[in-house]
Parts: structure tokens; C-alpha cells; sequence
């Protein structure tokens, strides 16, 4: 779990998807030797903080977003969400301003005004985030950010063996979105053969959702994905002999919502474990459901 305590680690003190990237593009270079295929890797300022990796002649893309949730300092010591925080007195945070780094505690008072308890005043505009912890509690792993450092996670390990793909770190997810357009239109322009795309990262688990019983297959978040492709996605995974679950919500997203609504040819599908205590410092999630969602990905990359 070393790759992924790191993961977690870089969160911190920054929260900046183009800090995430730069680990990444460090990560890629030290390791590709070990995979099946090296990758082209693409980044820089024509794709902002996002990264591109590019296997063989691809036809399926996985996307996989980077960025954090946490807190901006406002004013004084008054806090505003990034993302959907679950916030609680006593939560621990950490950050980095001009004066050095910040471990201090959010407080939240009776009206749900979020606030932080530090010996001096933190600069305006400091991101704070969970203070970073990795625990291996049984069955279970458990920390900050595992939606969606388990996405990323996932993503990596699929690129050891990856022939044919693409693999897509994209940024803003948690943040209302705004990389993916751009990210699918350079597909579209550079790549047409492309046009399909799984999304990696982590759902919540619900009454229909549980712990421990394989990797969920959205059939339908807020919005819906064209029938064929999840058809054929289903087909394959009931031959796959890889466990997992079918989920059906009305609400919710992630970058898929973004190739939903863009205007390429580009079929799409979340897939991903599922995690209780969400978006809290205690995202939990089992680990059979991670790692038949590593196998599940790497079964649908050879085989779409």
C-alpha cells in the first residue's frame, strides 16, 4: 500500500491537482519500464493540471479525476468548503502558508458556520485538508480521499499490464467540473479511434451497494448511459467471473456527467467500490471490492 499512502500524502499541504500530476508524471517515468506497454505521456499548458497517458493504439479511455476536497480560509479564522466536506468539530486539518505549515482543527458553531482553531491567524486563501492517515483496520481500508486516490490507485495498477487505452487524470471533479470537455475534445481531436470511456472512482455504499460484495457497475447516476455500450459492459463482466454489484441512483455524478454532455461520439460507464463515511476523514472501503475493481478494469481493457 506504499503507492497509495502516498497518494494520500501528496493531498497535503497543497490540495493542487498540478501537485498530484507532477507525482504522477514522476511515478509513470520511474516505473513504465516494469509495464507491458511504456505510454506516451502528455501534459503541460495546453492541458492545464491534467495528465494524458497513451497505450498502443487505443479505443477505450478510463478517466480518473485528481483533485481534493477540503477547505479554503476565508477570513479571521472563518473556512468555506471545497467540494462536499463532511465537516465535524475536532476534525483535523492541515495546510501551508507563507509562514509555514498548519495542523489545526476544524470547528463548526451552532448555525454550521466552519471555522478552524490555530494559534495565529492562517493567510486568506490557504487550502486545508484532512490530515493524512492510512489504516488497514481488517477487511477494511480506511483514510482520507479514498475517492478518489483509490481511482487513481486503480488506474495505475491497470496500466502495469495495459496494451491499448488511455488513461486520463483529470482535475475539478469535486469542484463542479471543467477539465473533462477539454480533455474529450483533445481525445476526439488526436485520438478519434477512442470512443468509449470508464470512469474510476468511488461510489457510496446504499441499501442496494454493500461492502464486500464485488465492484459496483452504474447503470444510471443523474444521468444515463447509452444502453448498448452498458449492455455490453454487462455482458462482459457476467463472463468475467469478477464479483460485483449493479447500482441504480438518480442522483449524482462524476466526469462521466461531462462526456455525457459533450458533443463527441464518446459512450461512457462509472465503475468503482463502494465506501461508507464519505468524503470525511474515514472513508472506508473493503478491500475485496477494490480489488475486484483492479480486475474488472484490467478484463474490460483487453476485451472493449
Amino acid at each position: 500500500m506504499k503507492l497509495l499512502e502516498q497518494l494520500i500524502d501528496i493531498a497535503s499541504p497543497s490540495g493542487s491537482e498540478y501537485h498530484m500530476r507532477d507525482f504522477l508524471v514522476k511515478y509513470v517515468k520511474d516505473h513504465q519500464s516494469d509495464w507491458k506497454v511504456a505510454p506516451k505521456i502528455l501534459y503541460g499548458d495546453e492541458l492545464q493540471d491534467n495528465l494524458i497517458l497513451v497505450f498502443g493504439d487505443p479505443r477505450t479511455a478510463i478517466f480518473a479525476h485528481m483533485d481534493t476536497i477540503g477547505f479554503t480560509v476565508r477570513y479571521q479564522d472563518q473556512l468555506v468548503p471545497i467540494g462536499g466536506p463532511d465537516a465535524e468539530t475536532g476534525y483535523e486539518l492541515v495546510g501551508k502558508d507563507a509562514m509555514g505549515f498548519v495542523d489545526c482543527t476544524l470547528r463548526v458553531d451552532d448555525e454550521n458556520q466552519l471555522f478552524y482553531d490555530f494559534p495565529r491567524a492562517i493567510a486568506t486563501g490557504t487550502t486545508l485538508t484532512w490530515k493524512p492517515t492510512l489504516k488497514l483496520d481488517g477487511e477494511y481500508i480506511e483514510g482520507p480521499y479514498m475517492d478518489n486516490r483509490l481511482g487513481i490507485y486503480n488506474a495505475l495498477k491497470v496500466a502495469e499490464s495495459l496494451e491499448h487505452g488511455v488513461i486520463v487524470f483529470s482535475s475539478f471533479e469535486e469542484h463542479g467540473g471543467g477539465s473533462v470537455p477539454l480533455l474529450v475534445q483533445y481525445l476526439a481531436q488526436h485520438y478519434p479511434a477512442v470512443r468509449q470511456a470508464l470512469i474510476s472512482d468511488i461510489t457510496w455504499v446504499t441499501e442496494g451497494v454493500r461492502h464486500g460484495e464485488g465492484v459496483a457497475i452504474s447503470m444510471r447516476d443523474r444521468n444515463i448511459p447509452r444502453r448498448k455500450f452498458l449492455d455490453r459492459v454487462l455482458d462482459l463482466a457476467a463472463q468475467s467471473g469478477i464479483a460485483y454489484q449493479l447500482e441504480v441512483e438518480g442522483g449524482g455524478s462524476s466526469d462521466g456527467r461531462e462526456v455525457h454532455h459533450s458533443p463527441y461520439p464518446i459512450d461512457w460507464l462509472f465503475i468503482g467500490a463502494p465506501e461508507d463515511q464519505v468524503h470525511s476523514p474515514k472513508e472506508r472501503v473493503h478491500m475485496k471490492d477494490l480489488i475486484a475493481m483492479i480486475s474488472m478494469y484490467k478484463y474490460l481493457m483487453e476485451r472493449l
